[in-house]
């Protein structure tokens, strides 16, 4: 140490934890896993650190800031309206009690534990988590940090997950099903689906409820390609799927930018729209009302879920932490996008 006296960040690094884990340990104020806590004691110990009164102070003071971590390519980011709507919907029940948001963009899984890492040393006060993944590793992450969280998903929690960080939720599903019997009551067999990343849970309920519709009318869900929620995705989807004869007639979208990429392929293929290929999008971003046609689309009401979810945090850290929140308000936005298929 050449004479420096040790401090909370060489016990962290030693123990392998963060800052925010190693005051944890002292304070009790949250649990932590008991081999967690004999390595943090130990390498106290080696180094001959004493927990200060500052020390413990990270663990039980106030920021009044809420911390949210997005892992997505900036691309995706400047061009999908939820985020900005989510986040001010966040910010106008965070103003309201004198909190803010600190917002982090990483690029991986590495960078994503990082960031989650610092919030827990101090700099946040909880967390919302967004783009819940299948067998997401996160829950238990911020859990083990001592962190308090309230996680968005497009589903309810299930009967057999642990119980833990709360759920705020949307029906994405019902959304969906409405789309497909909405191209199916104007004539359409052949419907296909372009869909979000199938690691996200969102994108999974969207495509299964696709799926689920499809088969409730005995027709096959046999037309369906995993995009990435960007413009270049929508484009490359539809141009696979418009490739051969029996090209679908219909197609529904995860998101209003593929739709959006796709419609404008079509185009430009010589389709019409919506005369031989009828679209719909998800998320009723404001471009799609102005297209010519106007696309039909779901609003999720992004602005209410963030209010919705910085109100569910705010709870949580103050000891009343529900299971889970539904957020009412996925609804389809009829426009031009949909007629009747030009040819069976």
């Amino acid at each position: 140490m050449h004479g420096a006296r040790p401090t909370i960040g060489d016990v962290a690094h030693a123990a392998g934890v963060s800052k925010g884990t190693v005051s944890l340990a002292y304070s009790g104020k949250r649990p932590v896993a008991e081999e967690t806590r004999r390595r943090i004691f130990a390498a106290a110990e080696t180094l001959r650190w004493t927990a200060s009164s500052s020390a413990q102070a990270l663990a039980t003071s106030r920021t009044s800031t809420i911390g949210l971590v997005i892992a997505r390519r900036p691309e995706i980011i400047a061009t999908d309206t939820f985020f900005p709507r989510f986040i001010a919907g966040c910010e106008a029940v965070l103003a309201e009690a004198g909190m803010g948001l600190m917002l982090n963009v990483v690029a991986d899984e590495d960078a994503e534990t990082a960031a989650y890492e610092r919030f827990a040393a101090g700099r946040v006060d909880g967390v919302i988590l967004l783009d819940v993944e299948q067998g997401d590793r996160r829950p238990n992450l911020v859990r083990e940090l001592g962190l308090t969280a309230v996680m968005l998903s497009a589903e309810p929690p299930h009967e057999n997950d642990p119980v833990g960080t709360p759920v705020v939720y949307t029906e994405d599903a019902a959304a969906v099903g409405e789309l497909v019997e909405l191209l199916i009551e104007a004539g359409h067999s052949r419907i296909a689906h372009v869909s979000g990343p199938l690691r996200y849970v969102h994108a999974v309920a969207r495509r299964d409820a696709f799926a689920a519709a499809m088969t409730r009318h005995g027709l096959l869900p046999d037309r369906i390609v995993e995009g990435d929620f960007t413009a270049a995705s929508g484009r490359d989807a539809t141009a696979a799927l418009l490739d051969g004869d029996d090209r679908p007639t219909a197609i529904v979208y995860a998101n209003d930018v593929m739709a959006i990429a796709g419609l404008s392929y079509a185009r430009s293929s010589g389709l019409r729209i919506p005369e031989d290929l009828s679209v719909t999008g998800f998320d009723d971003s404001e471009l799609s009302a102005h297209l010519s046609p106007g696309l039909t689309s779901v609003s999720t009401g992004a602005d209410v879920r963030g209010a919705v979810a910085a109100r569910t945090l705010l709870a949580a850290l103050g000891g009343d932490a529900r299971r889970s929140v539904l957020v009412d308000g996925t609804v389809v936005v009829r426009r031009g996008s949909i007629a009747p298929p030009s040819r069976p």
